[in-house]
């Protein structure tokens, strides 16, 4: 099941690259780890700064993807914004925060999701 699952996120990650690639966005980093945690990927569009969460599921069994971007996960994936805006010495910058939901083969791109 974890094995499954691992191919499914990655798979919705290349999937959501793909889209915001198509939509004019340009992905500077992709599964992005430090002690704070992960971030999925990380884009530029125009001169915003954008951390995407990516949430693929086949099935809706369990509620929409994007339901299990709770606020305790929000707060981590904040953390570890802030982590890489200190790594990359970016300051002043314009960010935002978007959720990619994948059900099958539909994406719902919520754009400052939190």
């Amino acid at each position: 099941m974890k094995e499954k699952n691992k191919v499914l996120g990655l798979t919705g990650e290349i999937t959501a690259a793909k889209y915001l690639q198509k939509q004019g966005y340009k992905i500077l980093k992709t599964n992005y780890s430090c002690k704070c945690g992960e971030i999925d990927l990380i884009a530029m569009q125009k001169d915003v700064l954008i951390f995407v969460e990516v949430k693929n599921r086949d099935t809706l069994a369990f509620g929409l993807p994007s339901e299990a971007v709770n606020f305790p996960k929000q707060r981590k994936i904040r953390k570890t914004a802030q982590y890489f805006l200190l790594e990359q010495k970016l300051r002043d910058v314009a960010c935002r925060f978007d959720v990619i939901e994948i059900i099958g083969d539909k994406i719902n791109h919520i754009e400052n999701a939190f």
